[in-house]
């Protein structure tokens, strides 16, 4: 890795030999494309450089400490020694972060798509647990929740729902949760006391900037129809469910849930833009399959990532080999372990990676 930034070193007194280039000055779109390098390249330089003096200052400290001396004095050193090297250690953390490839979509908000599989009502109960899941761990870190569509099943689960998490960094945390989880437990429709397992899916989208997605008017059907299923008097009595067809790519989208016709074609509309812009990013990563060992796992909802087992208390996370005793505080939506566990994974992988493209 050092031997990288040594190189990135010398550019970086290139380009402010270039920068400073009368001629280079006067051509507009060179200047802007070195001074972007070179504020690229400029901020990784110093941290490394400062954690180049802190590794002298160790080595010097620790040199002193070999040789005997007063009590006192060793005490002061040591304390100073264990600051030094808890700098170090955020320094080279640091460094390792920018030498990794920055997932482009880190700050975007996202849209959420939890749908019981396999297990039938137990599933949709636990799809409900899991969108209750999120929503408190959305409260934790301070970011705003909102259903967008949501079809109930029996027992007040969910055959399915889409919901929008929006903050700072929201996508830099939901990310990893795209795929199939698992849940083992007694139903308490059974008799017998025999342990089920259930399944259901979780697909995370990045919320598309319009700017990100060109939807042309033509290219979409709108049906206006009357809401069904649960719901007050005056949200079934009106056509206010909405569906939308981008015919090019057969992509449908329905909400019902607002009593307005007007939110409801807001809500299906932004569905659809993150759904098409996960599309367009799936074709680009299946062109690119580098882009895929990037990440902790693949994202595909096929994929089993997590199981919830009720009798142990027990959550594993199968893409780390990570298992918690501590189920009731994750299904309040105390999720910081998990997700921690996963990027610092992830941001191994990604360094692995970075390192051997060089």
């Amino acid at each position: 890795m050092f031997d990288e930034i040594l190189k990135k070193e010398a550019r970086l007194k290139e380009l402010e030999a270039l920068i400073s280039d009368p001629g280079v000055i006067s051509k507009t779109e060179l200047y802007q494309k070195y001074a972007k390098e070179h504020s690229e390249i400029s901020e990784l330089v110093r941290k490394y450089q400062e954690y180049k003096k802190i590794e002298k200052e160790i080595k010097e400290i620790a040199h002193v400490l070999s040789a005997k001396h007063d009590p006192d004095f060793a005490e002061l050193a040591e304390a100073e020694l264990s600051e030094l090297r808890g700098r170090k250690e955020s320094l080279t953390r640091d460094i390792e972060d920018m030498m990794c490839e920055k997932d482009p979509d880190s700050d975007k908000n996202v849209i959420v798509e939890i749908r019981a599989g396999t297990g039938g009502v137990e599933a949709s109960l636990f799809a409900a647990e899991l969108y209750r899941m999120y929503a408190k761990y959305a409260a934790r870190k301070g970011w705003k929740a909102e259903i967008l569509s949501s079809s109930m099943s029996e027992k007040n689960g969910f055959k399915e729902v889409i919901f929008s998490v929006s903050g700072r960094g929201v996508y830099n945390f939901f990310k990893y949760e795209s795929g199939t989880h698992r849940v083992q437990r007694v139903p308490d429709t059974e008799a017998s006391g025999r342990i089920h397992t259930s399944a259901v899916t979780v697909a995370v989208l990045a919320e598309a900037e319009d700017v990100e997605v060109n939807i042309k008017q033509e290219d979409l059907k709108i049906d206006v129809y009357r809401s069904g299923g649960h719901g007050g008097q005056s949200v079934n009595t009106t056509d206010s469910a909405v569906r939308i067809t981008h015919l090019p790519t057969g992509l449908v989208v329905t909400c019902q849930d607002e009593r307005s016709q007007y939110k409801n074609k807001v809500k299906a509309m932004r569905v659809l833009n993150a759904r098409l812009f996960d599309k367009i990013k799936s074709e680009q990563q299946a062109k690119i399959t580098k882009d895929r060992k990037k990440q902790v796992g693949s994202g595909d909802r096929s994929q089993k990532i997590r199981t919830y087992n009720f009798p142990d208390r027990r959550v594993t996370d199968h893409r780390i080999n990570l298992t918690l005793y501590r189920l009731p505080e994750i299904m309040e939506g105390d999720l910081d372990e998990l997700i921690t566990g996963l990027k610092e994974a992830e941001r191994k992988l990604r360094l692995s990676n970075s390192m051997a493209e060089k």
